[in-house]
């Protein structure tokens, strides 16, 4: 027998509830008073519960075991292990509670190591002038807002390029790229082009190839040499430094205006195929002999 919204029909209802309670006058075998005990499905007596509202979990924490299972170095069951065990410290502090949570810009460390949960990534990004390498916000238009659709992975500059300066800038999260670069004797050399305002003078370039102090401090570069075919206004140098300011400081000493400066390699990368201002992921191939430097 199929059942009718509103239908009337004598006898005891059905047990299915109307959602609106009724209006004026209920049908017969209704119950028509919503005070009543056995106002209810069935006509059964209601039974108040003591509901507690679920809290919303923080979308900006993780528990700590899934943090370490998602950075690969072993299944969630094992990290919970090795915590109780104590391997495993975030920010610098032995963890050992269970369902510990941690934020993902946390440092978290199993057996001494720094884990990661993201996937590796990897953008070389060609700078234009006027954007100034640095993640920290109110700081005008940055590197940052350049490579924001090239990766949900938190990437981060390696090295500087001046606010001016233009040219090849790497970005990475991974830890092991980033301590390659900033290792002064197995670093990553860059390539840069320098325009100065005036011819530099053959003895100045003999000085930059030997190296010089200023202020006690030595000055020396990988290589320096006049570019063939141009005038003698413009400059190749090549550094180990993940900062330009060395070369700032080598043109200032000896009384020379850098007009260009120009990144226009690290390592075995180049500008190839990379407009001003686009940026691109680097192949497996560029990504492992890069590891091999």
């Amino acid at each position: 027998m199929s059942r009718h919204q509103g239908s009337s029909g004598k006898g005891k209802p059905s047990g299915r509830g109307q959602q609106n309670g009724g209006g004026k006058g209920s049908e017969k075998g209704e119950i028509s008073n919503p005070k009543s005990k056995s106002f209810a499905r069935g006509n059964a007596p209601i039974k108040k519960t003591n509901v507690t509202p679920k809290k919303s979990s923080n979308p900006n924490e993780i528990r700590l075991n899934k943090y370490i299972a998602n950075s690969g170095a072993c299944s969630r069951r094992e990290a919970d292990v090795h915590i109780a065990t104590g391997l495993v410290s975030v920010n610098g502090k032995v963890v050992v509670e269970m369902g510990y949570k941690v934020k993902i810009g946390d440092e978290v460390r199993f057996d001494g190591a720094r884990v990661n949960p993201e996937p590796k990534a990897y953008v070389l990004l060609n700078k234009p002038k006027g954007f100034a390498t640095t993640t920290s916000e109110g700081k005008g238009r940055t590197v940052m807002d350049l490579v924001a659709n090239a990766t949900t992975s938190r990437i981060k500059p390696i090295g500087r390029l001046g606010r001016n300066s233009k040219g090849l800038l790497l970005f990475t999260n991974d830890d092991t790229i980033h301590d390659k670069f900033t290792n002064s004797k197995k670093g990553v050399t860059r390539l840069f082009q320098v325009e100065l305002d005036k011819n530099l003078k053959l003895e100045d370039l003999k000085k930059i190839q030997t190296g010089f102090k200023v202020e006690g401090k030595l000055v020396a570069v990988e290589e320096v040499s006049y570019i063939d075919g141009a005038s003698k206004k413009e400059i190749g140098l090549k550094i180990k430094n993940t900062g330009n300011s060395i070369i700032r400081t080598i043109f200032d000493y000896l009384k020379y205006e850098i007009i260009s400066l120009d990144c226009v390699a690290i390592g075995h990368l180049t500008k190839k195929d990379i407009p001003r201002g686009s940026w691109k992921h680097l192949s497996e191939q560029e990504l492992n002999t890069l590891k091999m430097l």
